[in-house]
């Protein structure tokens, strides 16, 4: 597929799943927009590398003021978002009655309601171009729910919902919207729950495999790259009737 002209905005892209999808996009010759805290630098280096030298913007996405001024340099720019990829995300794992009220914030701010915020703001762009793909990833959390993450699964099943909605406000126009929810991918955030068993004293690959063996029947992470190749397929022309799906991606885990 060739996205020659198309500018792609990415949010969490300096590492994991962004940094995936962002590579898919910029090889299939996608203008990027990276944003995240990580290494932007060496992210900057790789996607330019591949194509186009990318875009990048630091934007805190719990401020919405923040938010404002990134899709505002994407506008100056670039001249507004053609692609808009909602993947940044946080992490944390405590029973309710023990979760801290500031993390359950931070977690609704950067999972959820960013998505919103850069959706409302991506839009009017792409109503006047008629074209427009909006790809959230959500989690398999998104559909099902584990104990102690309680805030991350509000968040996740939120950003399928409001992806329904936002499909049905769309669905006689150019623009797209759907979800991508993983399983178990080998982010950061995925290591940090491998290292907690490793330091209850499990061998380090016994640790991976048993965290897969919980959840993920194929006994296999899903990749960055593989999650970018579904996001590519939505951006086609094949998939302009692919409306308001939360399709997951997630080696059998849901199946179950």
């Amino acid at each position: 597929m060739n996205l020659n002209g198309k500018t792609a905005l990415v949010t969490g892209s300096t590492s994991g799943i962004g940094l995936g999808i962002a590579r898919v996009l910029a090889k299939a010759g996608a203008q990027l927009i990276l944003n995240g805290f990580g290494d932007s630098e060496s992210a900057r280096e790789e996607i330019a590398q591949l194509g186009k030298k990318p875009g990048y913007h630091d934007a805190d996405l719990r401020d919405v003021l923040q938010i404002e001024a990134m899709m505002r340099y994407a506008e100056s720019q670039f001249g507004g978002v053609d692609i808009l990829v909602n993947n940044a995300g946080i992490q944390h794992v405590a029973p309710v009655d023990a979760f801290p009220v500031e993390i359950w914030n931070d977690i609704i701010a950067i999972n959820l309601s960013s998505v919103f915020h850069t959706s409302r703001l991506a839009l009017p762009a792409m109503r006047e171009k008629n074209w427009g793909r909006i790809i959230n990833i959500a989690s398999v959390h998104g559909l099902v729910a584990s104990k102690e993450k309680s805030a991350y699964v509000a968040a996740k099943h939120g950003v399928v919902g409001f992806t329904k909605s936002l499909a049905l406000e769309t669905a006689r126009t150019g623009i797209t919207a759907n979800t991508i929810c993983p399983g178990w991918v080998l982010t950061p955030l995925v290591q940090q729950q491998i290292d907690k068993r490793i330091a209850d004293g499990v061998p380090p690959e016994q640790a991976r495999e048993q965290l897969l063996a919980e959840k993920q029947p194929s006994g296999e992470f899903v990749t960055p790259e593989q999650l970018g190749e579904l996001a590519l397929f939505l951006c086609s022309e094949g998939a302009v009737n692919v409306r308001g799906v939360a399709w997951n991606m997630d080696g059998g885990w849901v199946a179950q």
